[in-house]
């Protein structure tokens, strides 16, 4: 393998739109001009397309267990769904809003967030399927259509629950759905069918699959409506935590061969979880120490890179929300962090917008590139599995010329720095992440 890197550029042969792969589970904290602790304006200024709601109740700094959940919205299940007294929407509104304000659409995922602990609450199955789709249904009207003195948000997006198949159905500590896949199955059924009957314009789906990627994707794909038809599933979300992004590639690729051979070509791929992780039991802590340095954030870089080029219709990371899992700004302090430097990069392909060729000879380094009437920008990741390793020259090499050249470099030292006086040729230590960008 020859010592110099090249990324061979061609801004006259276009791929198609870049894709919305710097998505995000959750929104910023505080709000603009606040007292508070807040990192709305640092949030704001990445751009994010969509914010997927998903364990927003754990923090309290979004309304902790009043906020998202249907149970949350909806605390007594014996009230009357029709009844507006019956909702409380007070904290999920401000959370939303304020989403909303820093330019990010919503992405609601309608059920619970997992409970890891011994007694559960609101992971067990609803008692009646018809009235808790009818539930969701006025949580959508509230946010949508201003019922029970809510808003006009415009969220098109609406999941179905959240990693329904985690556990299997004879394990006894069941994490997020505690009946069986049968059950889940009758609840997607029913709430997919009433939901898309009351507003056949909005993306209804999931349901947020995490593990069992055969039979259990197979009976979920081959559900039918009491009337013989497919079941509305306008997109399929799944999850995957990993140390390689090829693995994602691989998953993406079965997923969507599943989802046409079903007869659902027309269904979006949505990864909604994914980040860092080497394992979950030795490597645990070493892997959020990961997640929190230019590992991760190089890693973050190459998902993008691998996204944009899969059969992947959105990736939305985990998680904004402050937590060991956010890579993106400092749990305490909000400051931002390694990561923060891979969505700012993106955002500056998502506005060029037009996807083009971007060819390296080293499957080691991950790479796109986009371009508008005037400029275009390389997005580029040294991302290495293994730790150590020597780093290496990269050349950029263009079929057109490229003027007032602009590089901004993170690694273990720099975080979006400016490099002064930036050419053709870098020298880029593993897992750091390059921004490339000039004029055509």
């Amino acid at each position: 393998m020859s010592s110099e890197v090249l990324i061979s550029i061609d801004p006259e042969h276009f791929l198609g739109p870049i894709k919305p792969m710097n998505c995000v589970n959750n929104g910023p904290v505080g709000s603009k001009n606040t007292q508070c602790r807040s990192n709305f304006d640092e949030y704001a200024a990445l751009k994010i397309p969509f914010a997927r709601t998903h364990d927003a109740s754990f923090y309290a700094g979004y309304g902790g267990e009043h906020t998202v959940d249907v149970a949350a919205v909806f605390p007594d299940f014996s009230r009357d769904p029709d009844d507006p007294s019956a909702y409380d929407f007070v904290l999920t509104d401000e959370y939303l809003q304020r989403t909303i304000a820093a330019g990010t659409q919503i992405f609601y995922r309608l059920g619970t967030k997992i409970e890891h602990w011994k007694k559960k609450y609101n992971t067990l199955p609803p008692r009646d399927f018809r009235k808790w789709a009818k539930i969701c249904e006025h949580i959508i009207r509230h946010c949508n259509e201003g019922w029970a003195d809510g808003f006009f948000g415009n969220i098109r997006w609406w999941e179905i629950w959240n990693e329904p198949d985690i556990d299997l159905d004879d394990d006894k500590d069941k994490r997020c759905w505690g009946g069986t896949a049968a059950q889940f199955r009758d609840l997607y059924r029913i709430t997919s069918v009433h939901l898309k009957s009351c507003f056949p314009d909005l993306m209804i789906g999931g349901p947020a699959q995490t593990a069992q990627f055969d039979q259990w994707m197979d009976d979920f794909l081959a559900l039918r409506t009491p009337s013989g038809e497919r079941i509305p599933l306008d997109f399929y979300s799944w999850h995957q935590y990993t140390e390689d992004p090829a693995r994602l590639q691989v998953l993406a690729e079965k997923i969507r061969r599943k989802l046409d051979a079903a007869d659902y070509t027309g269904t979006l791929s949505i990864l909604d979880e994914y980040n860092y992780v080497r394992d979950w039991k030795e490597n645990f802590v070493y892997s959020i120490r990961q997640i929190q340095n230019e590992k991760g954030a190089a890693f973050i870089a190459s998902c993008m890179c691998m996204g944009q080029n899969a059969p992947i219709d959105m990736l939305i990371y985990y998680d904004a929300r402050p937590c060991v899992f956010n890579g993106i700004f400092d749990f305490y302090t909000l400051e931002k962090r390694k990561t923060y430097s891979a969505f700012s990069a993106f955002a500056v392909l998502r506005e060029l917008k037009n996807q083009i060729s971007c060819v390296s000879n080293d499957p080691r380094i991950s790479c796109i590139a986009a371009r508008n009437e005037k400029r275009l920008a390389i997005l580029l990741s040294t991302y290495r599995i293994k730790d150590g390793g020597k780093g290496q020259n990269i050349r950029i090499d263009s079929t057109l010329p490229l003027h007032n050249i602009k590089a901004s470099l993170t690694d273990w030292k720099n975080d979006s720095t400016v490099l002064p006086a930036a050419g053709k040729t870098f020298r880029l230590r593993p897992n750091s992440i390059l921004l490339f960008e000039a004029e055509i």
